[in-house]
């Protein structure tokens, strides 16, 4: 997301929504190469990511696992404000509610604070200091280099990072691991009972998480992401848990949206909407009134969702954008779609920017739609020729679509100017691709800017009344040149430099091909979205995090 929303600052990402309600233009297949689903309502992974081309790798048989299998997932934009020392990094609203229903109160396993780091060739200070010693003046140095040294069954996806004072965490497999911002090293790792299936795109604003577990991981049982777990990020010490009751609707949920307003975490998806108070498990809500379906819901300083209801025809949908009270579930406002027209993702949700798509997820129309605090619409930008594409973690992981992930969209308010990132296209053994900006007002086009030959930009947030993006590295034709952070202005021109990423770490920064990029207070993180490899020992040596800055 963009501004003023959730994980922004230390930076952030979005992706294409699955079939629904019999829409034959979203119908996808279900999950591991299983028949469709039925559409009632019923979303079903994506299989393309959003506004780019890409074939999608053989599903293995139902029920098992492919190492490096890769699932289209949605998403929407990372945004709001973190903190570590004097710098920014995240910011929340807070709500009360109260309801009689209590959390089933579960023992959780303790944080294990490793007595040494995992065995490896170097320690992420030590590798990042050998690629310091070829950096020129005016780069900056890369602080540390964090690899994965975690044992997981053919690969698994990494959900967050979430940043907490000067903690970095991230989820994986069967553990949450809590990371020092200063030197990479581990500070605490917790053990989970089973796989993490899901969690928001950002904490609350004082560093807590809820994420979805696997209640039952047996090779015949149905993998139902029904188990909340609330754990402090600062400390890696495991909360309050609570399992959902499916038998209300006989339902199942494997791949939900989860999100974070206030202090209230959202769970949805495949027709279901439940709520929780973050700070003691209470449940708040559940299915939201009315024959409409909740497909997810986007936190932060507002509440967001996008809702499905059956339209007069039969068979057919209509699309709905709702704000939500996320203490009580109550409906503020409503903005119907457009007939025949998707909601994708949402990097906005203050004001509210909604990126839209008809017909299929490849070779479908987009467009973008922003809307006035009380939910009118505000204006259509116009896109002409060009194809707005984001940076989408969801299409790398196999799980963890929410809508609110995406990189690629930046909102500054103070000068109604919407910077969007365009469809990538080859340069040399690259992309390279342009930055639009719009007015919020009119949807008038204002500039485009191309990027440099062989790199791409990527709009992350507004700082300074300037956009922030992340400038990825050149191929490896190119030398003396890195990735970094760049600044453009409301009036177009030349990007300039915020942080040079050192030439010399470009080779390395090359294997975190489309990761979470998070900015602030001068320093930058890259972590990558799915782990992977051929072998049990390239896994562990996999390259999950770099940061850079002095």
């Amino acid at each position: 997301m963009s501004q003023p929303p959730p994980q922004q600052g230390f930076g952030a990402p979005y992706e294409p929504q699955p079939g629904v309600y019999g829409d034959p233009g979203r119908a996808q297949p279900g999950p591991y190469g299983q028949p469709p689903q039925p559409s009632y309502g019923y979303p079903q992974p994506p299989t393309a990511p959003y506004g780019r081309d890409q074939p999608q790798p053989p599903a293995p048989p139902s029920g098992g696992r492919s190492r490096g299998r890769l699932v289209g997932l949605v998403a929407a934009v990372l945004a709001g404000v973190l903190v570590i020392g004097a710098g920014v990094w995240f910011v929340a609203g807070g709500d009360d509610g109260s309801d009689d229903k209590k959390p089933v109160a579960k023992e959780s396993t303790a944080p294990k604070r490793p007595g040494a780091e995992p065995d490896r060739k170097k320690t992420p200070a030590a590798e990042a200091a050998e690629i310091n010693k070829g950096r020129k003046e005016g780069e900056a140095k890369v602080r540390w280099i964090q690899k994965n040294g975690v044992d997981v069954p053919l690969g698994a996806s990494a959900l967050g990072p979430w940043i907490t004072g000067g903690i970095v965490a991230k989820a994986m497999y069967r553990t949450v691991s809590g990371y020092s911002l200063e030197d990479g090293s581990q500070e605490w790792s917790l053990r989970l009972p089973a796989d993490v299936c899901a969690a928001p795109t950002q904490p609350t604003a004082d560093g807590k998480i809820v994420i979805g577990l696997l209640t039952d991981t047996s090779a015949d049982a149905e993998e139902n992401c029904d188990k909340l777990q609330m754990i402090d990020l600062a400390t890696g010490e495991a909360g309050w848990s609570v399992t959902i009751d499916r038998a209300v609707n006989k339902d199942m949920l494997r791949y939900v949206i989860m999100a974070i307003s206030g202090d209230v975490v959202t769970i949805g998806g495949l027709g279901r909407a439940e709520a929780y108070r973050v700070s003691d498990g209470k449940h708040l809500w559940g299915k939201l009134p009315g024959p409409c379906e909740v497909e997810g819901f986007v936190g932060g300083s507002v509440m967001l969702a996008s809702v499905l209801c059956p339209a007069e025809s039969k068979g057919e949908v209509d699309r709905e954008v709702r704000r939500v009270d996320p203490v009580t579930g109550r409906t503020l406002w409503t903005y119907k779609v457009r007939k025949g027209w998707n909601v994708d993702a949402f990097h906005s949700v203050d004001p509210p920017v909604i990126f839209l798509r008809k017909g299929p997820l490849v070779g479908g129309t987009s467009a973008i739609a922003v809307l006035n605090d009380d939910g009118t619409l505000r204006s259509e930008p116009a896109l002409g020729g060009d194809v707005p594409e984001g940076q989408c973690p969801g299409k790398e992981r196999q799980l963890g679509w929410n809508l609110d992930i995406c990189t690629g969209v930046a909102v500054d308010t103070g000068t109604d100017t919407l910077y969007v990132a365009m469809k990538h296209r080859p340069a040399g053994r690259s992309f390279t691709n342009d930055v639009v900006a719009f007015d919020m007002s009119t949807g008038r086009k204002k500039w485009k800017v191309a990027s440099p030959a062989t790199q791409t930009l990527m709009p992350l947030r507004i700082e300074g009344g300037k956009a922030l993006m992340y400038l990825s590295p050149p191929d490896p034709r190119t030398k003396d040149v890195g990735g970094g952070i760049m600044a453009l202005g409301p009036q177009g021109g030349t990007p300039q430099p915020i942080l040079r990423h050192p030439a010399s770490a470009a080779a390395t920064e090359r294997t975190f091909d489309e990761p979470i990029v998070l900015h602030a207070d001068g320093r930058s993180l890259l972590m990558i979205p799915q782990v992977s490899g051929d072998t049990d020992e390239e896994e562990m040596e996999r390259r999950t995090m770099i940061a850079f800055g002095d």
